[in-house]
């Protein structure tokens, strides 16, 4: 059952794989848990390490940080997608790893790439061999564990937090990549300008970097000194389209949106901007982006500025008239308006307070007054006996009341002292010192 570690012999393997690092040493990047005299470099090296999840964005070395563990401990490992495999698979490697154990064996290390695709339930079949130690388990996701992982795996797991990789990290990947046999064999020279565009092109994937690099040694032709000169436009053209940071419905997915929404609260049109542009070319539902847009326009900005609305509103059905990608100008217009925009959270606060005393409160009945009175019955049981029509009052306004007897009359809405919402008070202010007026029988 033991895995095959070693790959560099195999050139039917892919060159990121037959680069894959072998030693806790060749691994670049991690340095928070694997840097010399981190407690989980301690626990791998000492074999005092438990079952675990491997949290971080793809290309970061999940994969690889499992399988140095695997040749370090010289445990029996087995790796598993969940994406190709299903439960029946997995129940039949617990049950060899079983046998094994028994026999005298470590218990083997059981390496489940993209754990999070595997439902809450399905991951139950985990707990029990976690348990009786049969396994340790090495779970790798890009999805926040949270929300994907239920809990009582989570209990069972240590979660650890796997980090993009930095430029310097690539670089380097690249440059040990340029040393290997089946590229130095080949006389591969990577120009600087390339080399640039290649790491900025893999956003934090290592993976991304090695599998360009072997398209492009694989397609570049020797010169007549026999190199094979890897330039700006041999990389331009081993690269089809960038690679977007973005999940359409993981936590990248939130995170992005909810970049989006605090900068246009922080009144930043530009990085507005930039995370409206990151959300589009990830590929981003544009009506869900209008949406939250439509969301915005009330819930931060509301009567400060009643326009808000109105152009979210607009941006929507210009998406939905238009499609892409001739909507996102659009829904460019939107995001500048909202983030220029005065703010007030006044209208979201007042909300939320009246749907707290709706739930917390007793629900009174409507006061008879401003009841509805269609039959002669009801009005002889006094449903809209003393409402008094405002337009026939002086000023157009009664000043009585509309909220249920012996509740009072709270406060929720209190404007804001931006945009238009300077108006509503003063008109709030004017029928409060009338309302006084009329009740002191002036």
């Amino acid at each position: 059952m033991t895995e095959q570690l070693s790959f560099f012999n195999n050139h039917k393997v892919p060159f990121a794989e037959r680069m894959r690092p072998q030693t806790l040493g060749d691994i670049v990047g991690q340095e928070h848990l694997l840097a010399k005299g981190k407690l989980f470099r301690q626990a791998i090296e000492n074999d005092t390490f438990g079952s675990c999840i491997f949290w971080g964005p793809p290309g970061s070395g999940k994969t690889t940080i499992a399988h140095v563990i695997a040749h370090v401990t010289k445990r029996d490992f087995v790796a598993f997608n969940a994406a190709f495999n299903g439960i029946k698979e997995v129940k039949a490697i617990i049950e060899q790893a079983e046998k094994s154990l028994r026999y005298g064996g470590k218990n083997t290390i059981l390496f489940v790439d993209e754990i999070h695709r595997f439902n809450k339930a399905q991951q139950d079949a985990f707990l029990r061999p976690i348990e009786k130690g049969f396994i340790l388990l090495i779970g790798a996701t890009t999805e926040n564990p949270s929300f994907e992982i239920n809990s009582a795996l989570l209990s069972r797991c240590a979660v650890y937090r796997l980090q993009q990789l930095e430029q310097e990290h690539l670089e380097h990947i690249a440059e040990r990549a340029l040393e290997h046999d089946q590229l130095k064999e080949r006389h591969v020279v990577l120009e600087s300008e390339a080399r640039d565009l290649l790491i900025n092109y893999a956003n934090g994937d290592a993976r991304v970097v090695l599998n360009t690099l072997e398209i492009a040694a694989q397609t570049t032709q020797p010169n007549e000194k026999g190199q094979r000169l890897l330039t700006l436009q041999v990389v331009k053209e081993s690269i089809s389209s960038r690679r977007i940071a973005y999940d359409k419905k993981g936590e990248e997915f939130y995170n992005l949106i909810s970049a989006l929404h605090k900068s246009m609260r922080g009144s930043d049109p530009q990085a507005s901007l930039y995370w409206l542009a990151r959300m589009i070319e990830g590929g981003a539902d544009p009506l869900y982006i209008a949406r939250r847009l439509v969301r915005f326009a009330s819930e931060d900005i509301g009567l400060a500025d009643p326009q808000a609305l109105v152009q979210t509103l607009a941006a929507k059905d210009t998406v939905d008239f238009l499609g892409f990608p001739e909507g996102d100008v659009a829904l460019a217009q939107a995001v500048v308006y909202l983030a220029t925009a005065p703010k007030s959270n006044s209208l979201y606060v007042a909300m939320s307070q009246a749907k707290h005393d709706v739930r917390e409160k007793p629900n009174e009945p409507v006061p008879l007054h401003i009841c509805n009175a269609p039959t002669k019955m009801m009005k002889n049981f006094g449903y809209g006996a003393g409402y008094a029509y405002d337009h026939q009052t002086p000023e157009h306004y009664s000043g009585q009341t509309f909220f249920p007897d012996g509740m009072g009359e709270p406060v929720y809405y209190q404007p804001g002292q931006f945009g238009f919402e300077k108006e509503i008070a003063k008109r709030l202010e004017y029928w409060k010192k009338l309302k006084e007026r009329l009740h002191s029988g002036e």
